[in-house]
């Protein structure tokens, strides 16, 4: 038995040799898209890749079914999914998009609001909280977001002044003489 688990977004085609540039969504990527290994895009298309590259900031992945551009235009926005045996999934410490959205944030044991999404930068994730002000991004790391309990239904942010009100934040002023 093997799981779906997502670990790209195609976007934009690349040149006119039916490469794409893929928004990377695995901590795994030179495993996930090894050359002869093979990805499921949200249409249930299998695709197998081909070659990858680094070019400057994107990613770029060629798949052997997509053989030019207008092939690739075809799969933009598609989701990348990739079969995994459960043995293999994160451990304790590491968790999907699906497990966090929706959970309730606390701050100091108070409810501040709530996970919206998951944004997937390159120095790390950033929570989407969304308050009664407005929406809020935490950098998804362990100093900042030191506990989640899935089976509770909640996260906890650290009171840290001007992480979730922004008035509170501490004001730092030069030399005035």
């Amino acid at each position: 038995m093997t799981v779906k688990v997502v670990v790209g977004r195609i976007g934009r085609a690349h040149g006119i040799r039916g490469e794409l540039a893929v928004e990377v969504r695995t901590d795994e990527p030179e495993r996930r898209y090894a050359p002869g290994s093979s990805v499921v895009c949200s249409g249930g298309r299998s695709l197998t890749v081909a070659a990858t590259r680094q070019q400057g900031t994107k990613f770029v992945v060629r798949f052997a079914e997509v053989p030019d551009r207008n092939a690739a235009e075809t799969l933009h926005g598609q989701v990348l999914e990739a079969e995994v045996d459960p043995a293999e999934l994160a451990g304790d410490d590491a968790y999907y998009d699906r497990q966090l959205t929706g959970l309730e944030v606390r701050v100091a044991g108070a409810v501040v609001g709530s996970v919206a999404r998951v944004d997937h930068l390159p120095a790390q994730d950033l929570l989407v909280i969304t308050t009664p002000a407005g929406e809020l991004l935490v950098p998804f790391v362990e100093a900042l977001v030191p506990e989640v309990d899935l089976d509770a239904g909640y996260l906890t942010v650290v009171d840290l002044p001007g992480l979730i009100d922004p008035d509170a934040a501490e004001v730092v002023r030069g030399d005035e003489s």
